[in-house]
């Protein structure tokens, strides 16, 4: 044990690291658990751009449409007609709340419009597209 007191030896100065090593461990499992659940909105490819430009403000909605067309308002999913009611919800809950779309790369602009079209007569005004930025 450490800072035991012996017979010929006197007082050991070791360092006892187990309760680190479980610290550490426990530390891991904890961020293994929260790290898939930072990410918002439904996972797409995102196309890629060479310049992007960092959202500033306010936290903003996010709306993912996938490769199946399916459109995704934060973690619900939500029916193409269904989807203006939600964005006006969510813009009546916080006025000048922008709107992120992350759009597939395997989809046509057209479909993107389409979902954009029927957010902004939901009333989202401040609308964003997600990119991934190329890497050089």
């Amino acid at each position: 044990m450490a800072g035991s007191v012996g017979g010929r030896g006197g007082i050991k100065s070791e360092i006892n690291v187990t309760p680190l090593v479980d610290v550490v461990l426990v530390l891991l499992i904890i961020f293994m658990v929260v790290t898939p659940m930072l990410q918002r909105g439904k996972d797409v490819n995102l196309p890629k751009a060479r310049q992007t430009e960092e959202a500033k403000g306010t936290d903003p909605l996010v709306l993912s449409v996938t490769r199946e067309k399916t459109v995704w308002v934060e973690s619900n999913l939500v029916d193409e007609n269904a989807l203006e009611k939600a964005v006006a919800d969510a813009v009546r809950r916080e006025p000048g709340r922008r709107l992120l779309v992350k759009g597939d790369d395997a989809l046509k602009m057209g479909d993107v419009r389409r979902v954009m079209r029927r957010a902004h007569q939901g009333g989202a005004r401040g609308v964003a597209l997600a990119v991934q930025e190329k890497k050089p």
